[in-house]
Formats: structure tokens, C-alpha cells, sequence
């Protein structure tokens, strides 16, 4: 199971560009390695979408592909000008979907 991390500041002023930092805890495997014992490739299993939002409207994404690390963090800058909720959706080759939500007042 993977498990998202976020780091959204809590407060900001109008207009201010902050940075948000996002960790999903998840092994990930290419799909290139053989399991030692039977010899058969192990199935690709990445995180291979990632998605953030604020208020609704899409403010980053990124395709990720299997030369991606595990565990991937992620680190963007986003503008704010208005108090709301970003929203994080991070999707799995087997069609598992992460989820984390932050919020920021703006004043």
C-alpha cells in the first residue's frame, strides 16, 4: 500500500508563490527484474501519474515513467491567490489511486 506525503504551508499572502513537496512511499517495480526463484519477470507496478490541484483547477502534472525512483518525491512551486484546498492524485499501473488533500488560508 503507498502512503502520500505533503508539505503545503499552512498560511500565505495573496498573490505569493509557495512550494509544495510531495513523497508517496511505494516500492515500484520496472518490470525488468526476474524473480530469483522462478525466473519470471516481475510485473511493472509505478506510480505512473501524478496530479495537483487547487480549487479545482489543475496547477501541475507529471507523466512518470519506470526510470523513476521509489518512493518519488515530487517538489513544485504553485501561486496563490485565494484561500482553498489542493487536491493530490497519485495513479498506480493497476488502476490504484493515491489521494491527499491540504489546505492554505490566504489573507
Amino acid at each position: 500500500m503507498a502512503k502520500p506525503r505533503v508539505k503545503v504551508p499552512k498560511k500565505a499572502a495573496a498573490g505569493e508563490v509557495i512550494t509544495i513537496k510531495t513523497l508517496i512511499s511505494h516500492k515500484m517495480e520496472s518490470g525488468r527484474r526476474k524473480d530469483k526463484k522462478s525466473g519470471e519477470l516481475i510485473p511493472r507496478k509505478i506510480i505512473n501519474a501524478f496530479k495537483a490541484q487547487f480549487n479545482g483547477k489543475t496547477v501541475f502534472e507529471a507523466a512518470l515513467e519506470p526510470a523513476i525512483s521509489a518512493n518519488p518525491y515530487i517538489q513544485f512551486t504553485s501561486r496563490v491567490d485565494e484561500s482553498g484546498e489542493f487536491h493530490f492524485t497519485w495513479v498506480d499501473d493497476d488502476g490504484s489511486v493515491y489521494e491527499a488533500k491540504k489546505s492554505i488560508s490566504v489573507g
